[in-house]
């Protein structure tokens, strides 16, 4: 009977003992993760893998409408796969009136009914998932279309509560022509909404207000949007124009010099963090290297990639001119980042390729190399080419491809890059870029059977898709498509680039790059030539004596001298990766 009497004490403290361990458990899994090199490296995959940029509505049409989908995209799996994608970056595919290629969305929570359905996304995500790949996407909520039913309660009355949403003004600000992103096409980044009787800022085209990210109500839907893409299963967001995104935006700021509010990315990181542990940020933030750390954060708490826009531009520099010291120097000016943190490196985005940062003599140069005509030239400060027309010299482009893989940080290419397609300069301002995908050599080039496609297929010049396409280049060995292939898997035999220190060697030639990286006692030098003449470059590794350079491309093996010096020799245009091997 004691005992009985005891029964309910026993079962309330085995209750309540329970009911700590799941608080405890709770707490533990919601904890904020900050992951490190040593802990996690499994769960730091973007220091190493291959990310391969998609716009879903020109890779592949499905269902013959002219329009490329996600059931087309996910049929073409199999070929990214063999690629050695390993990360897959989605352009916008959400619903919009497509007056900015996508970027101008009018629901963030759904797929374009042109694209497919919400299922259609589903079976990509799944079978990208099965295939071992990641799924990352544009993030664009620095603005939304002027079309999207919040702009449109904001602007019916000045009571809505979507009005502060959006960052409006009685007069019209003093520098409403300041600061535009698309000079010589925009004109002003205030504009007077009749409707609403109040100018709106936007940073980009008039049809894109700018969001108030300084409005709590905003940020939440942010971290909605970014949770219900989560749930289903993306492993990351690009940023769209992330210092437009934290710029404190009022009627009488500075566009040319604004405040910049980075708590908002720490909060993205540790929101995106608490729901997905590997979970990342890949930021486009064109900055300049003394900028660099904010955006980073301190210990790697804000973006954990960026692409290196910077080094881009000096990167072009030196493809045009043969020249290496300024590249030399932008990498060295943007090396020092947190640990957990890693560069994307590109040759060629969706956007012009941006040289604001170069001087005008330097940035006249590349023109005359890569983009003379004024047709070729963009918003007063870049060049909308593709790379394969740009460089011209086939050497040259694989070469440039080498160089990509073996820059320390991770390599993002451009759906159409790796067969070397063209550009269509007929097509208005960034289109020229934002042509079909060249399967074959077959009506529209593979990507649609219909009469009309979204966009048309480069069917002249050298650049034509019964020339260059896919099917052609893999049936060919010595194909640029072949070739990048096999930097891709090369790259993965060679975690040094990823995880390594590095440090740059000298040459004794300005035109040859050399970089060494040192990881868990392995040493690789990644030697290129910038010149299309031969050049003799001396290499100094630290190591004695004893030593070989054994080259990963060409099996050949290069022994120190006596001074612990090597002697490679460079065709014009020429490249080798090599492991540093000790007798």
């Amino acid at each position: 009977m004691a005992f009985m009497k005891k029964l309910p004490l026993l079962l309330l403290a085995l209750f309540l003992t329970a009911c700590q361990q799941d608080t405890a458990e709770t707490q533990s899994k919601e904890t904020p993760p900050t992951p490190t090199p040593t802990d996690f490296i499994e769960e730091l995959w973007y220091k190493n893998s291959l990310v391969y940029s998609v716009d879903v509505e020109v890779f592949k049409d499905s269902n013959k409408d002219g329009v490329g989908d996600f059931r087309g995209l996910t049929n073409q799996l199999g070929y990214l796969k063999k690629l050695g994608v390993e990360t897959i970056w989605l352009a916008p595919f959400q619903p919009t009136p497509n007056r900015d290629d996508g970027y101008d969305i009018a629901d963030f929570y759904s797929v374009d009914s042109r694209l497919g359905t919400d299922q259609d996304f589903d079976t990509f995500m799944k079978q990208a998932s099965q295939q071992g790949m990641r799924v990352i996407m544009d993030l664009v909520t620095n603005h939304t279309s002027d079309q999207h039913p919040w702009f449109q309660q904001a602007r019916k009355r000045a009571d809505s509560p979507y009005r502060s949403w959006y960052v409006w003004s009685k007069e019209r600000p003093k520098k409403w022509d300041k600061g535009m992103v698309f000079p010589g096409v925009q004109k002003q980044v205030w504009s007077f909404d009749k409707q609403a009787g109040d100018y709106f800022y936007h940073r980009f085209y008039d049809f894109q207000p700018d969001l108030n990210m300084q409005n709590p109500a905003v940020q939440r839907e942010m971290r909605k949007i970014i949770r219900h893409w989560l749930d289903k299963g993306v492993a990351g967001f690009r940023v769209d124009a992330v210092p437009f995104l934290i710029e404190i935006a009022t009627p009488d700021f500075d566009p040319e010099n604004p405040e910049h509010q980075f708590d908002i990315i720490t909060q993205l990181h540790q929101y995106i963090q608490w729901h997905k542990r590997d979970a990342i940020l890949l930021g486009e933030a064109n900055v300049a290297p003394d900028e660099q750390k904010p955006y980073f954060g301190k210990d790697g708490q804000n973006m954990q990639t960026m692409f290196n826009f910077f080094a881009n531009q000096h990167l072009f520099y030196a493809l045009a001119t043969g020249e290496t010291k300024l590249l030399r120097k932008a990498l060295e000016d943007t090396k020092d980042i947190p640990p957990t943190a890693q560069w994307a490196h590109f040759l060629r985005n969706h956007d012009e390729i941006d040289l604001g940062r170069l001087s005008d003599s330097e940035r006249r140069k590349v023109y005359d190399r890569m983009g003379a005509d004024t047709t070729m030239q963009l918003y007063d400060r870049g060049i909308r080419r593709r790379l394969a027309p740009m460089l011209g010299d086939p050497r040259l482009v694989e070469m440039a491809y080498s160089l990509l893989f073996s820059l320390p940080g991770m390599p993002v290419i451009r759906y159409g890059e790796e067969i070397g397609m063209g550009d269509d300069l007929s097509l208005k301002e960034r289109l020229s870029i934002r042509t079909p995908m060249q399967w074959s050599g077959g009506l529209n080039g593979g990507f649609s059977e219909a009469a009309k496609p979204v966009r048309p297929v480069i069917s002249r010049g050298p650049y034509r898709y019964p020339v260059v396409n896919v099917a052609a280049q893999q049936a060919d060995s010595t194909s640029l498509l072949n070739q990048i292939t096999r930097f891709a898997h090369l790259r993965k035999q060679c975690p040094e680039i990823g995880w390594g220190k590095w440090k740059l060697l000298d040459t004794g030639s300005e035109h040859v790059l050399a970089i060494q990286y040192s990881w868990k006692g392995k040493s690789l030098v990644m030697v290129h030539n910038f010149s299309s003449e031969p050049q003799q470059c001396q290499l100094t590794t630290g190591l004695k004596s004893g030593s070989s350079l054994v080259s990963l491309t060409t099996n050949k093996t290069s022994r120190a001298g006596a001074n612990g010096v090597y002697q490679v020799p460079l065709a014009g245009y020429g490249y080798s990766w090599y492991r540093l091997q000790r007798d």
